[in-house]
């Protein structure tokens, strides 16, 4: 369960670093500044559904 919780939180530090990295780019490769922006998302989307997830299967095992 620990593992899960880890890996949940491990979004949430890509979202950032996707994040950081889609605006420093943005001057200078909007393309590449697209995807990094892109996956950025995408990660906060994976850090809610994880969490989501996590929960109903703490509650299936109770």
């Amino acid at each position: 369960m620990k593992l899960m919780k880890i890996f949940q939180y491990a979004y949430i530090v890509f979202a950032v670093l996707f994040a950081y990295d889609g605006i420093s780019k943005w001057e200078t490769n909007r393309n590449g500044a697209y995807t990094s922006l892109l996956l950025a998302g995408l990660a906060v989307f994976m850090f809610f559904f994880r969490s989501r997830f996590r929960k109903k299967f703490e509650d299936r095992n109770k």
